[in-house]
C-alpha cells in the first residue's frame, strides 16, 4: 500500500491512521468536513492531501488521481444520546455505500470499512468475526446493515472488503465525554468523577495501536473478513479507573453507582484478535497504563 483515502480522518482513530502512515512514506488523501473544529488533528506533511466534503457529498466529488486503499470511518450522529436516531442512522448506510463508489472511482483495490462493537448486542464471550449478532441500537443496526450491504457493493465493483468492528479505543482528540477523558479531566482538576458502578469487563485499545492495525489490514487483510478490534485483553471497568486515579490523584475517593448505566449498556466487551493476528501479523504494543500517561 502506498496512496491511501480516509474519511472521518480529524477523529481520534483517523488522526492515528493519518499519522501512522504517514510515518511508513505512505501518501494520504483526508476527506474532511468543511466545517471541522479539529483540524489541527492531523498532522503536516508534503504527503498529506485535504479534500473538504461533507459525508452528504461524496457522490458529487470528482478527485484526481488513484489510489490503493479507501478507509472509510466518517459517521454521523455516534454520541450515546443521538444513537437512536433513526433517520440518521439511515442515511448512514447509504453514506457508507456513497463512498464505496467513491472508492471505485479513485481505484481503489480495496474498501475498509469502519465497524462496531454494537453490532453484536448483549454477549458473555470475547468477541470473533463468527459471533453472532444482534445489535440493540439504531446504530449498532445502522453499522451492521452497512458492513454487508457495502460488502455486497464491493464484491459487484470488484474492489477487495474488510470490515472492523471496533471495541473501545482511547487516546488523545478522543471526545471529551467519553469515559477514559471525562474520568482524566475530572482527576486532573481534583474531582472525583461521578461514575456508574463500573462492574463492566471491558477492552481498551490504544488508538496508535488501533491505527497499526487499519494499516496491516489494509496490507494483509483477507478479502471479505469482518475483524473485530481490540486490545485482547479485559479487566473491570472499575480498575481501569483506580489505574488513571493511580497515576494522577492517588488521594481522591472514587464513588461508584453515583450514575445510572446507559440503555443498551454491554455489560462484558472483549476482542479476540487471535484471527486479526494471524492474518496480519499486528499486536498491540502499548498498555493501558501507558496510554494513559501519553495523554496525561
Amino acid at each position: 500500500m502506498n496512496r491511501l483515502v480516509i474519511t472521518g480522518a480529524t477523529g481520534m482513530i483517523g488522526s492515528a491512521i493519518t499519522r501512522c502512515a504517514l510515518d511508513q512514506d505512505i501518501d494520504v488523501l483526508c476527506i474532511i468536513r468543511k466545517d471541522t473544529n479539529r483540524f489541527d488533528n492531523l498532522p503536516k506533511s508534503d504527503r498529506l492531501k485535504i479534500v473538504y466534503a461533507d459525508i452528504s457529498e461524496y457522490t458529487q466529488l470528482d478527485i484526481q488521481g488513484s489510489y490503493d486503499v479507501f478507509y472509510h470511518l466518517a459517521w454521523e450522529k455516534t454520541s450515546a444520546a443521538s444513537r437512536d436516531d433513526v433517520d440518521t442512522q439511515v442515511e448512514n448506510i447509504q453514506y457508507t455505500l456513497d463512498a464505496v463508489h467513491l472508492a471505485k472511482r479513485l481505484r481503489c483495490k480495496k474498501f475498509i470499512g469502519a465497524g462496531s462493537q454494537a453490532e453484536y448486542g448483549i454477549v458473555t464471550e470475547p468477541l470473533k468475526s463468527d459471533t453472532p449478532v444482534n445489535p440493540l441500537s439504531g446504530y449498532g443496526i445502522a453499522k451492521y446493515a452497512s458492513g454487508k450491504l457495502s460488502r455486497l457493493l464491493c464484491t459487484q465493483l470488484g474492489l477487495q472488503f474488510n470490515w472492523v468492528r471496533i471495541l473501545s479505543v482511547f487516546g488523545p482528540h478522543d471526545g471529551v465525554n467519553t469515559l477514559i477523558m471525562y474520568a482524566i479531566h475530572e482527576l486532573q482538576t481534583g474531582h472525583s468523577p461521578e461514575l456508574t458502578k463500573c462492574e463492566q469487563t471491558w477492552d481498551y485499545l490504544y488508538c496508535d495501536d488501533a491505527a497499526k492495525a487499519f494499516l496491516a489490514i489494509g496490507n494483509n487483510g483477507v478479502d471479505g473478513k469482518t475483524y473485530p478490534l481490540g486490545s485482547g485483553n479485559r479487566k473491570k471497568l472499575s480498575e481501569y479507573i483506580e489505574i488513571m486515579r493511580d497515576l494522577i490523584a492517588p488521594n481522591i475517593a472514587l464513588q461508584f453507582g453515583k450514575k445510572e448505566y446507559y440503555p443498551h449498556q454491554p455489560m462484558f466487551l472483549c476482542a479476540d484478535i487471535s484471527e486479526l493476528t494471524k492474518d496480519t501479523g499486528w499486536k498491540p504494543e502499548v498498555s493501558f497504563e501507558e496510554g494513559v500517561k501519553l495523554i496525561i
